[in-house]
């Protein structure tokens, strides 16, 4: 059980959020965000390897099955990785961690280079997970606390989709590596994971410049030096902008502890906030198995029904399309909405999901590939504001493992399923070489979508523009009116 170490009354969450874009917000978006960038090219280069880790002489003798397997590895691994540096990253700080999960991630990809079999290949994969799924937690909780409330929206979303700008160079990468006048195909797929390890310690060195969330600070007793990094903050930021900060008046009283008990966390999601729970679980249900079930296998598809032998050319265009949905249509969530956005994007890329899955006999690599980039410029958008949601609507101390909590129980039901669904898919209609018979893979991951969709637009919260204490009050906040204790604070149904 934490222990009270003190209460101050602070004004650091108006001055952060009532601060002008500035170039210091860009550093915060490199150093944090291009993390998204990695897990597109891992992801992508799983993808459009398939083929590569095959053959028994260059790669590693695995069937459509292992590489479905491979994906769901990977996915197990993020989830359990979200879990565990979750909870260390309410409790240790925003900064020790997004260090920490850079280099877990760093070293398995480092080691995935060098599988010698299938099995190496399977753990280096959930390794690798387990870096990726703790950088979500950590990554997003700074993100959301550093950024200012105006420009969250439209940031986080587009962060989150810079994982297709991964994807993009990923599947590129490909061409020449899997080309084999150009590279010994036993060396290619390997220099690729090589490769996404050097651009990991590009960001390791860019990052260790992004401050600690002052937001966590102060909750955690350490208000001096919160305040410290907000001054920098703002100097920095009023001499990049050339604007004159105005005073702030907002204040929040904040009874400070050490840590936060996982029993009051449990009640802070379970108990408190039941509908923003029934919420965040029917967002990352929806996109997991959509993203990781299609995008996991497109390049198994691909070769498998239709044809192709590059798979890389096909699944930049797909990729490209994704980052313009999120680049394109982050504003509006902000403008518009949240509630509106996330309920078009669900519905409409649900809906286009479920029509490709009926006529999917009619479509060649070309247009099917089409298609998807149509689907996902709406489904992008809408993936990356699952966690906008989970980041933005439950108390500061239990934010990164909310984030967590839904990413990997949403990830488990949909991730994992996902890819072992559409390879046993796969694998069970590659003998009649039958494209149609995995559309009831198309026809699950329109339903979850869809589900999604209508879930957000009974149980949706407005938080454009608006403060994260305001959205969801700290645990340790005293209430103005009644000076209730931390743990009791009143419940917020909505």
């Amino acid at each position: 059980m934490a222990v009270e170490t003190g209460r101050i009354t602070t004004d650091i969450p108006a001055r952060l959020d009532r601060l002008p874009w500035a170039r210091w917000h860009w550093l915060v978006v490199v150093g944090l965000g291009t993390v998204w960038i990695l897990d597109g090219l891992e992801v992508t280069i799983v993808g459009s390897m398939s083929d590569a880790l095959k053959p028994d002489g260059t790669g590693l003798g695995m069937n459509n099955f292992d590489i479905g397997l491979a994906g769901s590895m990977y996915v197990a691994g993020a989830c359990l990785g979200a879990l565990f540096f979750g909870q260390l990253t309410d409790r240790l700080g925003r900064k020790k961690l997004f260090i920490i999960t850079l280099a877990v991630y760093t070293v398995a990809t480092v080691l995935t280079a060098f599988s010698m079999n299938p099995m190496w290949y399977f753990a280096c994969r959930f390794l690798t997970g387990c870096g990726i799924g703790g950088e979500y937690a950590a990554i997003n909780s700074a993100i959301d606390e550093l950024i200012p409330a105006k420009y969250r929206g439209r940031v986080d979303i587009a962060i989150n989709g810079s994982f297709w700008v991964g994807a993009a160079g990923g599947a590129l990468l490909t061409i020449p590596l899997l080309d084999p006048t150009v590279i010994d195909q036993q060396w290619g797929w390997r220099l690729a994971f090589g490769l996404g390890a050097i651009l990991a310690v590009g960001i390791l060195i860019v990052r260790r410049n992004v401050p600690e969330s002052p937001r966590w600070l102060f909750i955690h007793g350490r208000e001096d030096e919160a305040e410290s990094i907000v001054r920098d903050i703002e100097r920095t930021v009023s001499e990049e902008s050339h604007h004159q900060l105005h005073d702030v008046h907002d204040t929040i009283t904040i009874r400070q502890r050490k840590s936060i008990g996982i029993g009051l966390i449990a009640k802070t999601v379970f108990t408190l906030y039941p509908k923003r729970t029934v919420l965040c679980f029917s967002l990352f249900v929806g996109q997991a198995f959509l993203y990781n079930a299609f995008f996991f296998t497109y390049g198994d598809t691909l070769t498998t029904f239709l044809g192709v032998e590059q798979t890389g050319w096909y699944i930049a265009v797909f990729a490209a399309s994704n980052f313009a949905g999120a680049l394109l249509l982050s504003p509006l969530f902000d403008s518009l909405g949240r509630v509106k956005m996330i309920t078009a994007t669900y519905l409409g890329s649900g809906v286009l999901l479920a029509i490709t899955g009926f006529y999917l006999g009619s479509f060649d690599a070309q247009t099917l590939t089409l298609m998807g980039a149509i689907i996902f410029f709406m489904a992008s958008a809408g993936a990356s504001a699952a966690y906008l949601t989970a980041s933005e609507v439950f108390p500061m101390e239990t934010r990164a493992l909310c984030i967590a909590f839904f990413y990997a129980i949403g990830t488990a039901a949909g991730g994992i399923s996902g890819p072992l669904f559409f390879g046993w898919l796969i694998e069970q209609a590659s003998a009649d070489k039958d494209i149609t018979q995995i559309a009831i893979g198309y026809f699950v991951g329109a339903a979850l979508m869809i589900l999604g969709g209508i879930v957000e637009a009974f149980l949706g919260v407005k938080a454009e523009g608006k403060s994260l204490e305001s959205l969801a009050k700290p645990l340790t906040a005293e209430d103005s009116d009644t000076g209730a204790a931390p743990g009791n604070v009143q419940p917020q149904h909505a």
